[in-house]
């Protein structure tokens, strides 16, 4: 062979040898095995849960040659993106779109207030900068990306160094001209109660809440601090916890955004809404839901209260509260006519705060939130049930007549009462008719002709005879010691129910019935009147009457009975209470929770079981 005909043959050899290797190598274009979820991250990310922009923001910097620049000048790459818009109608929105997010990328790393304001307004023109027939598709994920950029844009524009949130009129600059922002201050108002702090929703982790529900929509989410009465009170707001925060959304409106942009000089408002408002609004023609936040105004409630050291001081001390008794039916809002009120009573060693899971889950269920509104009862644990059951029925009957003196309001006269624990037998007292069965255990002569000083006889009246209370419709127990805790029966029982303090005026009315010179040795007996704890041992006198009372036909009764095991019901117990002192028999329903403790009012099966029953209460009734 020749020698240029060896040198073709081994340019040919070479080159088939480079196919053939290169066969088995990765070509600089092709695919690779991934896990979806990756796949669908790099697709659906954007700077709303990360640090870098869209699929759909790269695509349209790789297109205008911009996407490397943004690295070393991302200012200069705004500018110039804002001074293109109106030149290119079929992209606007594209570019609309990009702004929202690269703003916002910067103002995640710059920390500037005016640059979170820019990307909610160029959110707000690529939501609502058009006319409704030229509306987005509803499956564009872009919708939803724009409208978390704008919520959490405004949010942090509005948010100021200290966390708190400025809703405040005037003029705000932003990095292409300014905003000016008008407020009208008689929205800061709840409940005839002005809104004094705000709070921002989207920068708080919340703790110790089994769900966090948060309803998308459009608007900064927030939580409002109550303050000082102004003008009239709404009904019942005297009797709403001043601790607590309300969920409110701020909503920033732009007129005529998208010509606007051009010059630069931008005007608009903020609104504030509140949660008894509607929960849409009405933008161009379409109808928006509001974004809106109750777990975290709820957890901010909470958050170092006072009430979760009541427990143990409630239960010893009997005057531990000193604000009146007014106060000890506390409201969670203001009333509004055509809710019906949903009474919660908390047990043992407890406070309200008790609840929390409860008032959570049905506080975000809209068939339970649209047609009850919360009511908690606080009262001291340690003193005897009746005391505690004669403060709950006044305290109920007062706030009904306070709210509605002339019966105009219907679903007030529908209540539900709710008591876990201890809390349930003071519950069942608002369903039974006592007669005298409970002075009897006590005197056997009637009690007009005790020598008491009236004040002394009413207090007797209020605590040992019960009717049904008229408004009441339905009640339910939730691992209520109808027979007694088997914990009261054990030595240390006794030596925690030794530090219980009595309140003066049981003190006085029980030592007016021992001392009468004629006292029978039951009347003397009262000389050292009996805890909760003393009332809810095994065969209590007052225990024992007061399950032997049926509930009025009238009002329907429901029992969500706990247990830690899977044995045979009559085995059964929750650590405090066991099955057969907890069944009640004639109730309308039982529902028993497996492998659960006492707190029962905790647990997801106990909630959706109490979710079950209201919602079957609203279609009992006209």
């Amino acid at each position: 062979m020749s020698p240029p005909a060896r040198r073709q043959a081994s340019t040919f050899a070479v080159w088939v040898a480079s196919l053939v290797l290169a066969a088995g190598c990765a070509t600089p274009i092709g695919v690779d095995p991934a896990d979806p979820r990756e796949v669908q991250r790099e697709i659906a990310g954007s700077a709303v849960t990360g640090s870098e922009p869209s699929a759909k923001t790269r695509e349209l910097l790789t297109r205008l040659g911009l996407r490397e620049r943004f690295g070393s000048d991302p200012d200069g790459v705004l500018a110039e993106l804002h001074g293109s818009l109106g030149d290119h109608d079929g992209d606007d929105v594209d570019r609309l779109y990009a702004l929202a997010e690269l703003s916002f990328v910067r103002a995640g790393k710059t920390g500037r207030r005016d640059q979170a304001l820019a990307a909610a307004v160029y959110a707000y023109a690529f939501l609502f900068g058009r006319s409704p027939e030229e509306s987005l598709e509803p499956f564009d994920p872009r919708v939803a990306v724009a409208r978390n950029l704008y919520n959490m844009g405004l949010a942090q524009a509005l948010t100021q160094d200290d966390g708190t949130v400025a809703i405040e009129g005037g003029v705000h600059t932003i990095p292409f001209g300014s905003l000016t922002v008008s407020v009208d201050e008689s929205e800061k108002v709840f409940g005839g109660r002005a809104l004094t702090s705000f709070r921002p929703a989207t920068a708080v982790q919340v703790r110790g809440l089994a769900n966090r529900h948060r309803h998308s929509g459009l608007g900064a989410p927030l939580s409002a601090a109550r303050g000082d009465a102004i003008g009239e009170l709404a009904p019942g707001s005297e009797r709403v916890a001043r601790r607590m925060w309300v969920p409110v959304t701020a909503v920033l409106f732009v007129d005529d955004v998208r010509a606007r942009l051009a010059d630069g000089n931008l005007e608009g408002r903020i609104e504030i809404f509140t949660k008894d408002e509607h929960d849409r609004l009405e933008i161009r023609g379409r109808a928006i839901p509001l974004e809106r936040e109750t777990s975290s105004a709820l957890a901010l409630s909470l958050e170092g209260a006072p009430i979760w050291d009541f427990g143990f001081a409630g239960f010893r001390l009997g005057d531990f509260m000193t604000s009146g008794q007014d106060e000890q039916l506390l409201f969670l809002d203001p009333h509004r006519p055509g809710r019906i009120p949903l009474v919660l009573v908390h047990g043992t060693f407890s406070s309200p705060a008790t609840w929390a899971q409860v008032v959570n889950e049905l506080a975000n269920d809209p068939r339970i939130s649209e047609r009850y509104e919360i009511w908690l009862f606080l009262y001291n644990t340690g003193n005897p049930i009746a005391y505690s059951s004669g403060i709950l029925r006044r305290s109920l009957a007062e706030a009904v007549n306070e709210i509605d003196p002339e019966g105009k309001d219907p679903a007030l006269r529908r209540m539900v009462v709710v008591g876990h624990s201890q809390g349930g037998l003071l519950t069942k007292t608002t369903a039974v008719r006592s007669g005298d069965v409970f002075w009897k255990r006590i005197s056997e002569k009637p009690i007009d002709e005790v020598d008491l000083d009236p004040e002394l006889r009413s207090l007797l009246r209020q605590s040992l005879y019960y009717e049904p209370l008229p408004f009441v419709e339905r009640v339910v127990f939730m691992s209520t010691p109808h027979g007694g805790s088997f914990l009261s029966d054990f030595a240390p029982a006794a030596w925690i129910a030794r530090l219980v303090k009595m309140p003066i005026s049981v003190t006085r009315a029980v030592a007016g019935v021992a001392m009468q010179s004629d006292a029978s040795d039951a009347e003397r007996s009262l000389a050292r009147p009996p805890t909760s704890l003393d009332n809810m041992r095994a065969g209590n006198p007052y225990l024992e009457s007061l399950r032997a009372l049926p509930i009025d036909p009238r009002i329907r009764a429901h029992s969500i009975i706990p247990v830690l095991g899977d044995g045979p019901l009559e085995d059964e117990n929750d650590g405090v209470v066991r099955y057969p002192s907890a069944h009640l028999e004639g109730v309308e329903s039982e529902k028993v929770v497996r492998r659960s403790d006492h707190s029962v009012q905790d647990r997801a099966e106990g909630i959706q079981e109490l979710r079950r029953i209201l919602v079957e209460h609203l279609g009992t009734g006209p």
